[in-house]
């Protein structure tokens, strides 16, 4: 706001200019109406009076123009410059401000709220400056031709201002139900419309259409309670004028008959009051704006004022190269009051390959997590060549690391442009590499346009496999020190997943490689595997010692075997 203020000034000079141009027609015509009845006294002849009218209403029609361009640009560039400053913030909060976020309710502030916003500081700023303008400079003009008849036009006034006070004071809870119900409604939408296989699947489109009208419903009663209240305002506003206008009429047509009052100051009188009449009722709309307006920013400031929990250290520590040696000191950590890790002390060497298996919610992919600071991690619990977590630079911890997270997200361009995005200007060479080695090349070769097919929303058009062997690829084009793959395999068959294993340990070379799987065949040469059980580490060792071990992994191991023999018979 403080970047427009030469903006608003300017448009509100403008606006002024616009305003005295309007005001001098009716103090003209009162002139001109006099120069008829009394010629000997006039300045200028009635014609010469016709000529400074219309050069006044030629020259408000132009100020008007760039006073409107001014102010509402200057609303639109606000609007502008609040979306980019909620889209930059909302990129520094971590997953779990998300976790308590719906999707459509933060696309209903950034679309919904944001417009009304701008209309507040474009449309009702230009509104209220118009208003009070006018107000100021009519009064004074109707005191100087007749002071009685002034206040006799006013007298309504008061009366109408303590209606509108007693409309107002429930109009802001009003407005902020609306935005909340039409968020609701967006969430809903965005929903449905991401889950729409799933809704036909099991059949749910009635059950689906019946809860969307209960939401729908919601909004049109909030919206019906806005308008009744809008609806109503308006009314009195334009009751106000419309009584001023009569009592005028009567009071200034007697003062006319008597002669004390002539005939050009009454007609510019009711020129005056009549340009009060739609200031009065857009007074009503501009109320409704603020209330809205008002609303809308405190839902923005939710998300303006948001702080993320994982912040950048403030001494922190340059690393050099990060080489990958990565230890856990009694880590423990939770989601909420949910207890996910506890007491686990692991020390990994720099080219180390990991393995991490267990049951689900043992805990596997929250440990991986961590090394990226996904989430706020204690002092002096993880460390990285041998330097807290804590006191490297986030960028330089997240440039270090390739993570393949287990929910595959894909955005809506071509695979070349998801695969470079790991890599901000890759080149081609580099791209079919990473595919090469994520075992994609024989399915480009069945994509009509190879790397630059669409893979749609979300990647619809792309089998499961497909899309983690992709998400893969974006992972291993940044050649990062420390590679952490998440349950990167699940939905590929056997013999595409040994393809890619055997691809991916010729990559692997001198990097810190952590694969999280529940099936165990990705581990299998992994020179140590990690046990996991209720967020503890409860067995380490390699494949063949953990066998002999006759423990838990061992357990995980013969029930892979039967299940195998199972599917075999």
């Amino acid at each position: 706001m403080r970047t427009r203020r030469g903006a608003y000034l300017l448009g509100a000079l403008l606006l002024v200019g616009t305003n005295l141009c309007g005001l001098a027609i009716p103090w003209l015509l009162k002139l001109a109406i006099e120069a008829l009845q009394t010629p000997a006294k006039a300045g200028y002849t009635p014609a010469q009076y016709g000529a400074m009218i219309a050069a006044a209403a030629v020259a408000q029609g132009i100020i008007r123009v760039f006073s409107r361009t001014t102010l509402l640009n200057a609303g639109r560039r606000i609007e502008y410059e609040l979306r980019e400053d909620l889209y930059a913030n909302l990129l520094t909060l971590d997953r779990t401000y998300f976790a308590s976020w719906r999707t459509g309710d933060i696309l209903s502030r950034l679309a919904n709220d944001l417009s009304n916003v701008r209309m507040l500081l474009g449309f009702g700023v230009l509104s209220l400056l118009n208003t009070v303008v006018i107000y100021t400079a009519s009064l004074i003009l109707l005191t100087r031709i007749s002071p009685f008849l002034t206040l006799c036009a006013v007298l309504p006034f008061p009366v109408m201002i303590l209606i509108v006070k007693q409309m107002s004071a429930s109009m802001f809870r009003i407005s902020k139900r609306t935005q909340e119900a039409l968020a609701r409604l967006t969430t809903r939408v965005e929903e449905n419309v991401s889950a729409a296989a799933v809704v036909r699947a099991y059949c749910r489109e009635d059950g689906e259409i019946e809860s969307f009208g209960a939401v729908c419903d919601s909004y049109s009663d909030a919206s019906m309670a806005m308008a009744k209240i809008r609806g109503l305002m308006l009314p009195v506003m334009a009751a106000t004028g419309a009584i001023g206008t009569l009592v005028i009429l009567f009071v200034g047509g007697n003062q006319v008959i008597r002669g004390e009052l002539t005939l050009g100051g009454f007609v510019a009188f009711n020129g005056y009051l009549a340009m009060l009449v739609w200031p009065t009722i857009m007074f009503g709309w501009i109320l409704n704006l603020l209330q809205r307006g008002a609303a809308s920013m405190t839902r923005l400031g939710e998300i303006l004022n948001a702080c993320p929990q994982v912040v950048e250290p403030e001494q922190p520590v340059d690393p050099g190269e990060i080489k990958g040696e990565i230890e856990y000191r009694n880590f423990s950590f939770s989601y909420g009051s949910a207890e996910m890790l506890r007491g686990i002390d692991l020390k990994i060497p720099k080219g180390a390959r990991i393995g991490i298996v267990g049951v689900v919610g043992s805990g596997k992919s929250t440990l991986v997590r961590m090394i990226p600071r996904l989430f706020p991690v204690a002092e002096g619990t993880l460390f990285i060549d041998g330097i807290d977590l804590n006191r490297l630079p986030l960028k330089r911890v997240r440039e270090a690391v390739g993570f393949v997270p287990q929910e595959t997200f894909l955005f809506s361009r071509t695979i070349a442009e998801n695969i470079g995005y790991g890599k901000p200007g890759a080149t081609r060479d580099e791209i079919e590499r990473a595919a090469k080695i994520a075992g994609l090349s024989g399915d480009l070769t069945r994509f009509p346009q190879g790397l630059d097919t669409l893979v749609g929303e979300r990647g619809v058009t792309l089998s499961g496999g497909q899309k983690q062997r992709v998400s893969i690829a974006r992972a291993l084009i940044k050649e990062p020190s420390i590679l952490i793959l998440d349950d990167p395999l699940s939905a590929v068959d056997a013999d595409t997943e040994e393809e890619i294993l055997s691809a991916l340990s010729g990559y692997y070379g001198k990097r810190t490689v952590l694969i999280v799987s529940h099936r165990l065949s990705p581990l299998r040469n992994c020179d140590r595997i990690i046990v996991l059980e209720q967020g503890s580490i409860v067995e380490q060792g390699s494949h063949a010692e953990l066998l002999e071990l006759a423990g838990r992994y061992a357990a995980i191991h013969r029930e892979e075997q039967l299940k195998a023999e199972i599917e075999r018979l």
